[in-house]
């Protein structure tokens, strides 16, 4: 049992305890965020609000894929803290412009906004916990920031709710504004500047094409990281089954109601928890891409049976699919941190969010179309897609026995 909670260790270094709870803040305002927009969506457009809703999806990943490889870039070269600290007042500022919104347009707007600056945020987050943790701890934090993140996406949602009823539709995004101004805080009394050593192999101070893209040229050169990343698209596939089609196979062809797809949807999140509290514990006896190659397997697999399951087996399916996300997930930024020098992980952090997303972006109009056209079987013929993509990667992308486990160099 000491060994789940081991990740909690990581928190008697001050600067990641400080980083932490603004992270968990900035996490809990997400939260209100979206359940504040829900809300605010059906305000506006009634029974249409999905569009609204649909459209300000589309608009955050699409901030993320082009923003976060110039956030990456910025993250080398200016001091993170002001970044994070900069991003977090930028963020309270729209949120605040939200009870005040009474067209569409404006949702879409703000919402561009707001993610283009987590966009900045969370690479910036990522790239600045090997920093202030140092080599023998970042892995456990980084299994804990996964936690508290796998963690608040199954209470979020019930705080956020609680305080829209308690204070109505749009004076939550008071609240929601509040906890960016919290996280900015916390960041800004942070004793030192979060500067990274720049590489000695740049003369110039102006930010380049080349600085924005090399973070993408050192993902898809480092044989083991581009194996995590393409399996970080298996996992996608699985992941964006279970975020479209649950609803359908619930309340389609299982007749259940809202209580029921919440719990399963609340396993899912159970199940990434505990996942990631595991890899905070075992970080240090299994190898990193072990662990991604379980994960994608075992979250492909789950989804394969579930047309034909009931509500029970379904549940305890996506508890192990949760789990399998997470374990693809989190040793894949571990395994960035091991194998990419210091002065370039800002550059790399940033273009893996980016990619990262764009998989999520490829991955959810496949689950939607499957849902549209297949829908008795849509989890069976995704499930199908997934694994022949794992079999592909494993057979021609897998890294060499050992390969993984050589340090970061500056090449």
């Amino acid at each position: 049992m000491t060994g789940v909670f081991s990740p909690l260790r990581s928190l008697r270094n001050p600067a990641f305890a400080r980083l932490y709870l603004s992270q968990t803040t900035s996490l809990l305002g997400d939260a209100l965020t979206w359940v504040g927009l829900a809300l605010l969506a059906f305000e506006l457009a009634g029974k249409n609000s999905s569009v609204i809703l649909g459209a300000a999806l589309t608009l955050r990943v699409t901030a993320f894929v082009v923003l976060s490889p110039l956030a990456g870039a910025l993250a080398d070269r200016l001091d993170r803290k002001r970044i994070l600290v900069v991003s977090d007042l930028g963020r309270m500022v729209i949120i605040a412009l939200m009870p005040f919104v009474t067209q569409a347009w404006q949702v879409y707007a703000l919402m561009f906004l707001l993610n283009a600056l987590t966009a900045f945020f969370t690479p910036t987050y990522q790239a600045t916990i090997p920093l202030v943790t140092g080599k023998e701890d970042y892995g456990q934090a980084i299994a804990l920031s996964g936690a508290t993140y796998e963690l608040l996406g199954v209470l979020g949602p019930g705080i956020a709710g609680g305080f829209a009823a308690f204070l109505g539709v749009r004076s939550i995004f008071l609240v929601d504004a509040a906890t960016f101004l919290i996280s900015a805080v916390l960041i800004f009394t942070l004793p030192r500047s979060l500067n990274v050593a720049r590489d000695p192999s740049e003369t110039s101070s102006a930010l380049t094409l080349r600085d924005v893209s090399e973070g993408s040229v050192r993902l898809w050169k480092d044989r083991p990281i581009r194996y995590a990343l393409l399996l970080e698209l298996v996992a996608s596939v699985a992941g964006a089954l279970i975020l479209v089609n649950t609803v359908g196979l619930l309340k389609g062809s299982l007749g259940l109601g809202n209580l029921e797809y919440g719990w399963v949807m609340a396993a899912f999140g159970v199940g990434a928890t505990l996942a990631a509290l595991a890899v905070g514990a075992l970080e240090k006896r299994v190898s990193r891409t072990r662990f991604m190659l379980l994960g994608a397997l075992v979250t492909t697999l789950a989804v394969i049976p579930a047309n034909f399951l009931g509500y029970l087996p379904l549940m305890a399916l996506w508890l192990i699919a949760g789990a399998g996300q997470n374990w693809v997930n989190l040793p894949t930024q571990a395994l960035i941190a091991d194998r990419t020098p210091p002065e370039a992980q800002g550059r790399v952090y940033g273009a893996h969010f980016a990619w990262s997303h764009l998989w999520w972006a490829l991955a959810y109009p496949l689950a939607g179309f499957l849902g549209s056209r297949v829908g008795g079987q849509n989890f069976l013929y995704g499930g199908l897609v997934g694994l022949t993509l794992l079999v592909g990667v494993q057979v021609f992308l897998a890294p060499r026995e050992g390969e993984a486990k050589q340090q970061a160099s500056s090449d």
